[in-house]
């Protein structure tokens, strides 16, 4: 890759993420690119905390996207013949065997196939969910899970339950702490150790970037655990918001797609040339009216219905590795850069071959049972979101090969293979997966420069 490649990306993703910081300054985030091992571009727009700017080594949490992180931790296990994907958790974890569990195995776990999605099921207050041994004894008795209209679904994404489950059976396996087995195995030999967490430490809770409207906010370290931080809202666009998504390169895309996706009704019709709007361009990746409301509750909201504050310093501090990985978008690019080249990093191989065709190959292909979409599940890992490069219909669309995994706040990390491609994007922004477009705007520009550059 030219110099003038590499630049020319770089300008380009800058101007990007400064368009899409829209009118939610002085919040922003970082995106950094790796094509075949070397860094292609990294980003960064806004502040990370009132007196610090976001870099590419910012820490920031990003919720769900750490899934990706522990899924690659326990494929170098498999690796290194530590765990098995068809081997029964419970013959690791032999307390794991209750209440019909002996025979659930790694691969049904990490593909959302073990029924064990739902958090609701758990008996269990804030103080407790931040408590990782407690926890881990609470998951080892939890019964399988019945899914609402079963038959639907070939999936049901376990959004917190997934956590406790691999993390416990990695302390099991290596007989380390996850925050060791993570540093031993993945981050050290990746040299990101001190980029990304499970349970932050305390001299780097400080560190991590804050939603802006904490900034202010210098004795949050005194909140309650069960504050109740008011949920992202959709506001109006405005005209420049407008106008801006107009010159994103996939917009023209997105307006074909739209149109196909119309209804039928007058109202909708008479709509047909209005501007998108992030909702409308969200749901061509994600089918809103498809969301079973039962089960997304059962998997996303513990029994305690107390809402928990994540950027919370004690929330930091605790280990939820569904939900609280903290880490830069560089160290995400790292891994990624990893897994985009077949496990391999700077002539160290992290995940053998063998192991690497088993963990790129989707599970299960078909609409989940909690998420609203076809999420085409690997073995810890989604397909790449991509709707101007891929075609859901086609087996041999353009990114089918790519995978990785967002956060609940629209965060993500994803690598391509074919291309040698890695991607991640975090931020600060206080939206959510659900009502944002940026992660989806960033993953088509990208790929769309790369591709033409080839």
């Amino acid at each position: 890759m030219t110099k003038s490649i590499n630049g020319d990306l770089q300008l380009r993703l800058q101007q990007w993420l400064n368009d899409l910081q829209l009118e939610d300054a002085p919040a922003g985030g970082s995106v950094v690119v790796y094509q075949a091992g070397e860094c292609l571009a990294a980003a960064s727009v806004g502040q990370a905390q009132s007196d610090r700017e976001w870099q590419a080594d910012t820490l920031a949490l990003n919720f769900s996207t750490g899934k990706g992180v522990l899924a690659t931790l326990a494929h170098i296990l498999v690796s290194k013949k530590l765990l098995a994907y068809d081997k029964p958790i419970a013959s690791y974890w032999p307390k794991f065997a209750t209440n019909g569990k002996a025979e659930i195995t790694l691969r049904e776990v990490m593909s959302h196939q073990a029924s064990l999605f739902a958090i609701s099921a758990i008996e269990v207050d804030n103080a407790t969910l931040l408590n990782w041994p407690k926890m881990l004894e609470k998951v080892a008795a939890i019964p399988t899970n019945e899914i609402d209209a079963a038959e639907r679904f070939v999936s049901a994404y376990s959004a917190l339950v997934y956590g406790w489950v691999l993390g416990g059976l990695i302390e099991k396996a290596t007989d380390m702490t996850l925050a060791a087995a993570l540093r031993h195995y993945l981050t050290e030999p990746l040299g990101i150790a001190e980029s990304c967490y499970f349970g932050v430490p305390v001299n780097k809770v400080d560190k991590v970037a804050k939603l802006a409207k904490g900034f202010a906010n210098a004795a949050s370290e005194n909140e309650s655990l069960t504050t109740r931080r008011q949920k992202p809202v959709l506001k109006a666009e405005s005209e420049q918001t407008l106008a801006i998504y107009k010159q994103l390169p996939s917009y023209e895309c997105w307006q074909q797609l739209a149109d196909k996706q119309k209804a039928s009704s007058t109202a909708d019709k008479n709509q047909h040339n209005a501007p998108l709007t992030a909702t409308k361009i969200n749901r061509l990746y994600f089918d809103h009216s498809a969301i079973n409301a039962s089960n997304y509750r059962a998997a996303l909201v513990p029994a305690s219905k107390q809402p928990i504050d994540y950027y919370q310093p004690q929330t930091l501090q605790a280990v939820i590795p569904a939900a609280n990985g903290v880490a830069s978008a560089q160290a995400l690019a790292t891994i990624y850069g990893m897994l985009a080249n077949g496990g391999v990093w700077q002539g160290k191989t992290l995940i053998d071959a063998e192991t690497f065709a088993q963990l790129s190959e989707p599970q299960a292909v078909g609409m989940d049972a909690v998420m609203p979409a076809a999420m085409n599940w690997r073995l810890g890992y989604h397909k790449l979101f991509s709707v101007c490069q891929s075609n859901d219909d086609s087996v041999t669309s353009s990114t089918d090969q790519g995978f990785g995994h967002m956060g609940y706040n629209g965060s993500v990390a994803w690598c391509e293979p074919t291309r040698q491609l890695s991607f991640a994007f975090i931020h600060n922004f206080d939206v959510t997966m659900l009502n944002d477009i940026r992660q989806f705007a960033l993953t088509e520009a990208v790929i769309e420069i790369i591709d033409a550059q080839d």
